[in-house]
């Protein structure tokens, strides 16, 4: 790889990521708030490649000059001075680049989530719920609030939380989403069961809007022994994957 393809692929590379970055595409990799540092990427990137063109021509001149002036005082032809090639390993960037471009993934979904123990911690504290009802929640905020709280915050209030469908290997049905530290590669799911109206067929994956209210019953996570608090169904309804796959801060 000479230093002009190098540039063309650190270009198209940073060009990926911005694209990326700036796009809802990001949110399948990282957390929203780490956006503005793949931009910052991007933007290096193709920085780097500008300059690595504008090195080499600027080389390119300075060293035809340096040759003609060094081939009119002694005749020699220069036949000792050869290009400078990179490694052929740097060809593995466009790895990362077909990846972004050809088989991006999708959101982590029920496989993930059935293969993972619960990522449900205690809640520092819970705050008030709104007045009315149904009361849209985060399905964390549910799930901790059921788990920790013996649902003393939940009692007598309806709830609306969002999820997609993960079956186990006995086919009792969750609602899951899945937290983020950072990106996918630590993501984890939180669990919650479900109980009362639940609908006959249910597909993994399926995003799921649903009103209940709480329930004493849970479970134990298979995978972790992690505790699972169930949500008495009273509605369910199908809708679109949300913008924003993954549960970072609680919110739908």
């Amino acid at each position: 790889m000479n230093r002009h393809a190098q540039a063309a692929v650190l270009f198209l590379l940073g060009a990926t990521v911005l694209h990326t970055a700036a796009t809802d595409l990001a949110l399948r990799y990282v957390k929203e708030g780490l956006r503005p540092l793949l931009l910052a990427c991007g933007v290096v990137l193709v920085a780097a490649a500008m300059a690595t063109v504008w090195y080499e021509r600027r080389g390119g001149e300075t060293g035809g000059d340096t040759h003609g002036d060094t081939h009119g005082h002694t005749g020699h032809t220069g036949d000792g001075a050869h290009p400078h090639h990179e490694p052929r390993v740097a060809w593995l960037l466009l790895l990362p680049l077909l990846a972004l471009i050809l088989i991006a993934p999708p959101a982590l979904g029920s496989y993930s989530a059935t293969h993972s123990g619960t990522a449900l911690q205690r809640p520092h504290g819970y705050a008030a719920l709104p007045d009315g009802d149904p009361v849209r929640l985060g399905l964390t905020d549910y799930a901790g609030r059921a788990a920790y709280d013996g649902g003393r915050t939940l009692r007598g209030r309806t709830v609306e939380v969002t999820g997609f469908v993960a079956l186990d290997g006995a086919g009792v049905p969750y609602l899951v989403r899945m937290t983020l530290n950072c990106c996918a590669a630590d993501a984890r799911p939180v669990k919650v069961g479900l109980t009362g109206e639940v609908p006959p067929v249910l597909q993994p994956d399926t995003w799921l809007r649903v009103t209940g209210t709480y329930t004493a019953k849970r479970t134990a996570d298979p995978v972790n022994e992690g505790p699972i608090p169930f949500l008495r169904v009273v509605r369910a309804v199908p809708v679109p994957a949300p913008r924003q796959p993954y549960d970072d801060s609680g919110g739908d």
